[in-house]
This record gives C-alpha cells, sequence and structure tokens, in this order.
C-alpha cells in the first residue's frame, strides 16, 4: 500500500464565494487560509497547490472584536528615510477594505513560491458583486 500524493495535474480547484457581511475579520481569515491551501480536502498535500479559489464579497461590512477599530493600525515601509506609514483600521475600511481581508489572510498562508501562488486565488470585493459568474462558484456559509 502506498501513500497517495496529490500534484498539480491530479488537483482539482472549486470556487468558493463567501458573503462577510457581520463577520469577524481574523476568524474569517483563517477559514479562507484553509480554503485556499486546500486543508479541507482528503487529498491536501502540504509542498502541492490543492487549494480553492475563494471569493469574498461585501469587504466593507467585516467586524473587529473588542475596541480594535480604533487601536488596531496597518504599517507600510517603503525603505526609504521617512517612507513609514501607519493607518488607523477605521481609515483602511474607508479608503481599501478590501485590503484589511487580504492582509489578514496574506499573514496566515506560508510565505515561499506555493503561499505567493494561493494568495492570488483570493478574489475580494467591496460590495455585494463580483464578476466571476462563469466559475459557477459555490456558497461557502459561515456563522456570524
Amino acid at each position: 500500500m502506498s501513500t497517495y500524493m496529490a500534484n498539480a495535474a491530479t488537483a482539482t480547484h472549486q470556487w468558493f464565494v463567501i458573503d462577510a457581511t457581520d463577520l469577524v475579520v481574523g476568524r474569517l481569515a483563517v477559514t479562507i487560509s484553509n480554503l485556499l491551501r486546500g486543508k479541507h480536502k482528503p487529498t491536501f498535500t502540504p509542498h502541492c497547490d490543492t487549494g480553492d479559489f475563494v471569493i469574498i464579497v461585501n469587504a466593507e461590512k467585516v467586524k473587529f472584536t473588542g475596541d480594535k477599530w480604533n487601536k488596531k493600525e496597518y504599517q507600510t515601509y517603503s525603505h526609504y528615510a521617512g517612507g513609514q506609514k501607519i493607518i488607523p483600521a477605521k481609515e483602511m475600511l474607508a479608503k481599501r477594505p478590501e485590503e484589511i481581508i487580504r492582509l489578514a489572510v496574506k499573514r496566515m498562508i506560508n510565505k515561499g513560491p506555493l503561499g505567493y501562488k494561493q494568495i492570488t486565488k483570493l478574489k475580494i470585493y467591496a460590495g455585494p458583486s463580483h464578476e466571476h459568474q462563469a466559475q459557477q462558484p459555490i456558497e461557502y456559509k459561515l456563522e456570524a
């Protein structure tokens, strides 16, 4: 008896759509990262991309627990003098709500070529509509 190992030729990819309305960012990000990596499948193989595509709609309606809207900050640095930018979570929600979910998921995915490939399968939209109807995505339910 031999152990089954998935590879790029045998992996099948589905499309899931998740409505982020009133969902907590951290718990949503865990579910998304597991779907992107393929950990929900019995054919999960750590060194192969067996994950699925994930579409997030209503990203502007996510929630944080506690007082994170006022205390949480997102930091970027350009590696130039004076190139540090600190953006509060409330301001990030107003300007780029998709980025809140993308950064949370990106930090949960492995670093390296495989992780960078898996994060490209995440599609995030601030509003209720998306442009992936041709892929016939399946609705993935999460409790708020």
